[in-house]
Order: structure tokens, then sequence, then C-alpha cells
């Protein structure tokens, strides 16, 4: 257990393991512990550092409005603290933040796994039939919004995972623990959501980042995260896109030993070199 000071926030953190070092950034909601089932199998193989993202369990939460900007900030200078460049696999509002450093600074990132991160604004009008999805989607989410504001954070938590991110049931299904995290970093989110530019990316800088990148999302998962990962895909050009068939938004606590073998597979699979013909 360690602490780091960063552009001005503690972020808290732990390491595992030896080797080349490999990040995990969590989603909204969560913490650091969201990876635990993941972390000893990862740490056979990597350096794993785990972190508390600003706002989130044992990380600092400064007062005022937040962006992710500072959240790619903040990865980039532990990524500097901890040795890089490094490999990064992310989930969610952490996977939109990687790919947000990935645009800016791409020299920090060996390598980049990112799992549904929903960047909503990089889907047009164009799509008839997502715009009702979507549509419908943030009518639930602000429902979630008007309940951690008006400081039912339990209830706003409850409504997220049941109404956006799993489905109904998601939230009994949960230990208790988690339920708390969610809770606890109920607020967080609210910031996060108030962010003009939480949702949108920079695809054009996105394209020139040169390293191997895994897109993946979840055949369970709403059918708007797919054409997210598309979007992105197409941007990227040589991104790797999967599908994992069962999966929902979580993978690495549904299906933990896969998600680990899968990634370790994809890392060591780019630092092989390109086949002559």
């Amino acid at each position: 257990m360690a602490r780091a000071r960063v552009n001005g926030v503690d972020l808290f953190y732990e390491v595992a393991g030896e080797g080349e070092p490999l990040v995990l950034v969590h989603g909204s909601w969560v913490d650091h512990e969201n990876w635990q089932r993941v972390v000893p199998r990862l740490a056979q193989s990597f350096r794993v550092l785990v972190y508390d993202r600003r706002g989130h369990g044992r990380s600092e939460s400064l007062p005022g409005q937040g962006s992710r900007r500072q959240d790619e900030d903040d990865l980039g200078s532990l990524i500097e603290a901890f040795g890089a460049p490094a490999h990064v696999a992310a989930n969610s509002f952490g996977a939109s933040t990687a790919l947000g450093l990935a645009a800016r600074r791409p020299e920090l990132l060996r390598s980049l796994t990112a799992h549904e991160p929903p960047l909503m604004g990089v889907v047009g009008e164009e799509d008839p039939q997502l715009r009702p999805l979507m549509a419908a989607m943030q009518v639930r989410l602000d429902g979630v919004l008007a309940a951690v504001r008006a400081d039912e954070h339990r209830l706003g938590a409850q409504r997220f995972v049941d109404d956006v991110a799993v489905g109904r049931g998601g939230w009994e299904q949960l230990p208790e623990r988690f339920r708390e995290s969610f809770a606890a970093n109920a607020p967080t989110f609210a910031d996060e959501q108030a962010d003009p530019d939480w949702s949108r990316i920079d695809l054009a800088g996105l394209s020139d980042y040169p390293g191997p990148v895994m897109l993946t999302f979840g055949s369970e998962s709403p059918p708007w995260l797919p054409v997210i990962v598309g979007k992105l895909a197409t941007a990227l050009g040589r991104a790797q896109v999967r599908t994992l068939v069962g999966d929902g938004h979580v993978p690495h606590l549904t299906h933990p030993e896969r998600y680990a073998d899968d990634l370790v597979a994809f890392i060591r699979s780019s630092e092989l070199p390109p086949a002559h013909p």
C-alpha cells in the first residue's frame, strides 16, 4: 500500500508482481479492488499497479468541478513514476481515460487494452436505430444523477447497476462491500458527468497512436457500446477488436481467469516482431 502525490492530489495505489509494468485503470463507482480477481494471475507475468482514481476509494477528492483530462494527467504521472512506457488495461470510464492519454501522450503506453469506453460523443446522429436507444439510456442516467444529487447515493448506485450497467437484479447480486463502494463513490460519478468533455475524444489524435491496441465489448452489453468500439477501431486503424461472449461491462469480474489470460496473450503477441512475407 502506498500513496503518490501527483498533480496536486494524493492517489492510493498498490503494486504486485515483477516484470514489465502493467497499469490497471478502473471505471466509475468503484476503486482498485475492482481488479482483485485478476491481479494475482497478472502478477505472475507483470509488475501490476492498481490505484484509486481521484475521488474514488482511498484517493483524495478535491473540491470544484473535475475533468477526465485530470484523470488522464494522473494516469500519465503514475506511469512516469512506475516506469514508462507501461502496458495499460482499462475498463469503462477508465478506458476512456486511457484512450484519452494515448491520444495526447502515446509515448507513455507500451500497449493498450480498453473494454467498453462510454465515449458516446463518437456516436453521431446518423444512425436512426441507435438514437432511441441512446435517448432511453440518457433518461436512465438522468434518474441516476437525480438520486445522487439528492444525496440518495445508494439509490443512485442501485439505479446505475440495474438500469444502466448490468440489468435488473444486478444490484442484488453484488457483495455488500461492492454496494458500499458504489454508494461512497457516487458523488464522483456525478462530477464526471458534469464534465462537458466526459464522453468525447480526439479521434484525430488517437489515430496517431502507434502502439498495439485491443478493444473489447461484451456480447451481453447494450448495443451502443459495440458501435463506440467500432468507431474507435476505425480511428486507430490497426486495433484488434474482440467480442467477449457471455460477458457484459465488467469481464474482469464475471470471467476473471479468461480476462487475465486473454490480456497476457495479447500483450505477449504484441511484443513479437512482425512476420516477414
